[in-house]
């Protein structure tokens, strides 16, 4: 049996500080092709453009300076328009979470090829830590002070005038330090998909539905899988075992090990969509550490420089991860 290659991952760090030393635009431009086909027909038009860098600056306007820095120096007439997130094509994952005051844990399912797999520290209004996404969006994160979120996607394949959410989880965490904070902002910020978000600080932990045609809408709980309030037709719950996965992340005593199980990890791997990794974040501590199974576990934080035994630091390593615990090299050709 030979194993597919997807199930071999590399992550890697990298230190974007305020991205004005070149270190991000080195790292993006490769990735630049994949990331101009995310546009819109209409994104690509003068139009278009105008209207995201409008919607940008009025619900963003923090962030302008960041924006304009970045797409100076990826040099493409373009950039500017798609670092906004306001003009690209909707994008549908898996995904379970759960929260609970100082503790965010998330599995997230993709195809594997497709995640950039970069985790990343910043300093543009303040210290940020996440994993990338879409050139600069957080799939989760974490802040300097105390705040953490992570999305699941909301399971209806809808589509409206608004950001991608990978955006909207690194203006919260660039200008909130609550829960309370971040969610007065996110009720007023257009989301263009259907999304859950969870966040968490010292002392809450909510999950809120948001998309482009419902109000932002509490959750019963700080748990998520890959539907909203609404029914799940059952061959939706066929196909992604959402609200399987969701009373299974709800279960009294769920940890890390039992998101490294199924129910909650997938390991479809051979039909493009898996688990690529789970991620504990502590932001009180300032730490995040992913996990795989059968795989060490890897902590990062905002101290950490180079990093110790089990931990890691913002100096561009790499560390190469056999997704679901398989090691392709003892068994390829088996």
């Amino acid at each position: 049996m030979t194993i597919p290659s997807t199930l071999r991952k590399t992550f890697r760090t990298l230190d974007m500080g305020d991205g004005s030393d070149g270190v991000w635009a080195a790292h993006v431009r490769p990735m630049w092709p994949l990331a101009e086909s995310w546009l819109t027909a209409e994104g690509r038009t003068p139009q278009g453009a105008e209207r995201a860098r409008k919607l940008f600056e009025e619900h963003m306007p923090e962030l302008v300076p960041a924006l304009d820095r970045l797409a100076g120096q990826l040099g493409r007439p373009e950039a500017a328009t798609f670092l906004t997130l306001a003009a690209v094509r909707p994008f549908f994952s898996g995904c379970t979470q759960t929260g609970a005051p100082g503790s965010l844990l998330r599995n997230y399912d993709f195809p594997p090829d497709d995640v950039e797999g970069t985790v990343v520290r910043s300093h543009f209004l303040r210290p940020v830590i996440g994993m990338q996404e879409a050139g600069w969006g957080l799939l989760d994160g974490m802040n300097d002070a105390g705040l953490a979120v992570s999305l699941t996607f909301g399971g209806r394949e809808v589509h409206g005038p608004g950001f991608a959410v990978v955006l909207v989880l690194r203006y919260l965490l660039e200008t909130c330090a609550t829960v309370d904070e971040a969610l007065a902002r996110l009720a007023r910020i257009p989301v263009g998909i259907p999304q859950n978000v969870t966040l968490v600080d010292h002392e809450r932990a909510v999950t809120v539905y948001v998309g482009p045609d419902i109000p932002m809408t509490m959750a019963p709980d700080a748990c998520a899988a890959n539907h909203q309030h609404l029914p799940v037709p059952d061959a939706q719950e066929r196909a992604t075992r959402t609200r399987a996965r969701l009373d299974a992340v709800r279960r009294p005593g769920t940890d890390v090990a039992a998101m490294l199980r199924p129910p909650l990890h997938k390991g479809t791997y051979e039909d493009g969509l898996g688990t690529v990794y789970t991620a504990h974040y502590e932001p009180g501590a300032g730490r995040v550490t992913y996990h795989w199974p059968g795989a060490e576990s890897w902590r990062l934080g905002f101290e950490d420089a180079t990093g110790a035994a089990g931990s890691g630091g913002f100096t561009g390593e790499e560390r190469v991860v056999v997704l679901g615990g398989h090691d392709p090299a003892a068994t390829a050709g088996t």
